[in-house]
C-alpha cells in the first residue's frame, strides 16, 4: 500500500478513525459512511490491525490510500518488533498475530509515523498521535491533570491535539488547546454499541456507526485467535468509561 505524501498537509474536511484492532466488519461499516461524506483526507490514529482480521483490514483501506495517513500505535509498533525479532520470545497469541499479518502486513505497519500534522479549515493546525505526542503508550483522558498535560504537550504548537489509545470518545479544552479522541472503531469502551469515529472541519462531529456485531463476533471466533474468548468479552461487555479513566490515570508515565 502506498500512502499519501505526509508533508504540507491541508484539508477542508478530515475523517478520523482509531483503534480498529482488526475488526474488519466495523471498519467496513464506517468506510461506507465515509464514502458518502467524501472527506479530503482520512487519518487513522493507531492500533490498526492488532486483532482478528489484519489482512482484511488493510485491504479495506487500499482504495483510500491516496488520501490516507496512518499514525503508529503501540500495538502496531509491537507487531513490527515481534515480526523483525527485536522483541522477546513470542507468546502463542503473539506468534499467531505475526503469522496472521504476513510480511506484507507488518511492512505496511513499519512505515507508520508517530505523528501527522494537518491544517484543517475551521479547526486550525491539528496534531494526530496515538497515546500522546511524546509516547504511543501514554493515556490522555477527559480527566488527565493539567500538570501532566503540560508535560505531554510540551513543544506542540498545534491548536488541536487528536489522540486515541483509551478507546473513549471525548473533547476537552486545556492549555489553550482542543483535545480530542475519536473513540475506537473496532473495540469501543462506550455505553452504546457501534463503531466510534469523528469528522473534523469546519467543526468537530463525533460519530457512531451501527454495524453487525454478531457477524463481527462470528468472524472473531473463526479467526483462531488464542485470546478469542477474552476479546469477544471486551467487544460485547466492555469496561465502563469510568473504569477506563480510573485505570488510565492510575498509570505513571515513565518516558
Amino acid at each position: 500500500m502506498t500512502f499519501a505524501s505526509p508533508s504540507g498537509l491541508e484539508a477542508r474536511r478530515v475523517g478520523v478513525l482509531a483503534d480498529v484492532h482488526g475488526n474488519a466488519t466495523a471498519l467496513a461499516a464506517v468506510l461506507a459512511e465515509l464514502e458518502r461524506e467524501s472527506p479530503d483526507l482520512l487519518v487513522h490514529c493507531g492500533d490498526l490491525t492488532w486483532g482478528p482480521e489484519p489482512r482484511e483490514t488493510l485491504a479495506l483501506l487500499e482504495p483510500w490510500a491516496s488520501r490516507l495517513h496512518c499514525v503508529r500505535g503501540n500495538a502496531d509498533r509491537k507487531l513490527v518488533e515481534l515480526a523483525d525479532g527485536s522483541s522477546a520470545e513470542l507468546t502463542p497469541r503473539e506468534a499467531w498475530m505475526v503469522e496472521r499479518h504476513g510480511r506484507a502486513g507488518y511492512e505496511v505497519l513499519a512505515r507508520f509515523p508517530q505523528q501527522v500534522v494537518i491544517e484543517i479549515d475551521g479547526i486550525g493546525r491539528a496534531d494526530f498521535c496515538h497515546g500522546s505526542p511524546r509516547s504511543d503508550e501514554e493515556c490522555i483522558t477527559a480527566e488527565t491533570p493539567v500538570d501532566r498535560l503540560r508535560e505531554a504537550l510540551a513543544g506542540i504548537d498545534a491548536e488541536v491535539v487528536v489522540s486515541a489509545h483509551t478507546h473513549l470518545q471525548y473533547e476537552r479544552s486545556a492549555l489553550s488547546k482542543r483535545l480530542l479522541n475519536p473513540g475506537s472503531v473496532g473495540m469501543p469502551y462506550e455505553d452504546e454499541r457501534g463503531a466510534y469515529w469523528a469528522l473534523l472541519g469546519p467543526g468537530v462531529e463525533f460519530r457512531r456507526t451501527e454495524y453487525d456485531l454478531d457477524a463481527a463476533v462470528a468472524r472473531y471466533r473463526a479467526s483462531g485467535d488464542p485470546s478469542t474468548d477474552r476479546m469477544v468479552e471486551l467487544l460485547l461487555s466492555p469496561p465502563t468509561s469510568a473504569e477506563v479513566i480510573e485505570d488510565a490515570e492510575s498509570r505513571v508515565f515513565a518516558g
